[in-house]
């Protein structure tokens, strides 16, 4: 059979899976499968009821790889790499999704429940279907299209299904990367449906390094009307955050791969320093979000806002310390004629009849993980980016025209 035809008879089965797509995020939807650091009490449940679904569908492979957490009950968070056997058992083609979803946040923004999944024609609405629901279901269907249809792909078909990806990933793919490596190989694919447009046009293939820094400016405590007595470290922190405002000209160089082009420097959270009005603060902290082209080392803009803080305990007589709550260095990107690539872009063109195109960006996923180990990764999906959003909703139709693409790519593996 021609892979023409063998793709006609995987769409065939897939687009009779729509009912099929409901029936598991209903059942998804009602474990929330929270980290321990959201209140919960992990993935187990949640896995478990996947390995149920697999092992009915009769996969070749199963293999949990649990990640010790003695916060959670059962003591561990689990991971499971799910094989569909191929011609060539050497290569495996792996979507990977992950368990675990946000908590709800302010239930007053939601029309109801949000662990009930709900259904209005297309959308289906309930926390966590879209982030990471959707690339899990449609990974699953394309696998079951295979086996429904009795078509052996050319090589082994893949599904890592993940804990803590919202966390840190510390025991999830970080994980299985430190204590497993070999599970994956130097010729294995990697589809990371976590991210997209509504198009299903984008494929990210590249992110910024992150700096999440912390500025804590140090001054002296006195009544307001006395100020010369103290030393305003509000004062102090207000100049230092307009001198990094500059950051953006001083580090300026373009890369049109990424969306927004640019590295961004950008002020966010503040602390609470004093509570009454009448107080000099002896203290003030403040945050940079800093999303860096891959072209400028860390060190290099750690080095300049040094600089800055420096001529401002000069200027004021403060001390100011920097430190980071999240600093990631650029993983190598994938390139643009890597098989992975390749194949995705051809799937999509003759799927969602659109023209794909690269995207580098700024946030951070999980494929940096797959990259920092040398392995070509790719992040795509089609989506609303309703994640993380009050009333998050996923739609089956972009859920099957995603399925249909993965089986489209594991046909050319």
């Amino acid at each position: 059979m021609s892979n023409e035809k063998m793709l006609e008879k995987l769409i065939e089965k897939i687009d009779r899976y729509g009912e099929e797509i409901v029936d598991l995020q209903r059942e998804l939807v009602a474990i929330p499968a929270l980290a321990p650091e959201s209140g919960g009490e992990g993935e187990k449940v949640k896995s478990e009821y996947v390995q149920g679904y697999l092992e009915k569908l009769g996969v070749d492979e199963i293999r949990a790889f649990n990640a010790p957490d003695a916060r959670v009950p059962c003591g561990y968070r689990p991971n499971l790499l799910v094989k569909l056997y191929g011609k060539n058992r050497d290569k495996t083609i792996w979507v990977m999704a992950h368990l675990d979803v946000v908590p709800a946040g302010d239930l007053k923004l939601w029309k109801a429940d949000p662990f009930k999944l709900r259904r209005e024609g297309d959308l289906l609405i309930g926390r966590g279907v879209e982030d990471n629901h959707q690339g899990l279901i449609s990974g699953l269907l394309a696998m079951k299209a295979f086996r429904d249809a009795g078509i052996e792909p050319p090589c082994n078909l893949g599904l890592a299904i993940v804990a803590d990806e919202e966390t840190g990933s510390a025991y999830g793919l970080d994980y299985l990367m430190e204590h497993h490596p070999e599970q994956f190989g130097a010729q294995d694919w990697f589809l990371v449906p976590d991210a997209g447009d509504t198009e299903g046009a984008l494929i990210e293939i590249a992110e910024k390094s992150i700096l999440w820094l912390k500025v804590m400016v140090a001054g002296k405590q006195c009544h307001a009307s006395t100020p010369a007595l103290g030393i305003n470290a509000h004062r102090a922190a207000a100049h230092l955050a307009v001198k990094m405002d500059n950051l953006e000209h001083i580090f300026n160089k373009r890369d049109e791969l990424f969306e927004p082009p640019i590295s961004t420097f950008e002020p966010t959270k503040r602390e609470a320093n004093v509570p009454n009005v009448n107080t000099i603060p002896p203290e003030d902290i403040f945050y940079f979000d800093c999303r860096v082209l891959p072209d400028y080392p860390l060190e290099l803009v750690e080095k300049k806002i040094r600089e800055l803080a420096d001529e401002v305990e000069k200027q004021f007589g403060v001390t100011v310390t920097l430190d980071h709550t999240q600093r990631s260095e650029a993983a190598p990107p994938t390139r643009e004629d890597a098989e992975v690539v390749v194949a995705l872009k051809k799937a999509i063109h003759d799927i969602k009849k659109v023209k794909p195109r690269c995207v580098g960006i700024g946030g951070g996923t999980v494929a940096a993980i797959f990259r920092r180990a040398g392995l070509p990764a790719v992040v795509w999906s089609t989506l609303d980016d309703s994640a993380h959003q009050p009333e998050e909703f996923s739609r089956i139709s972009f859920t099957l025209s995603d399925a249909k693409v993965m089986a489209h790519v594991f046909l050319q593996g």
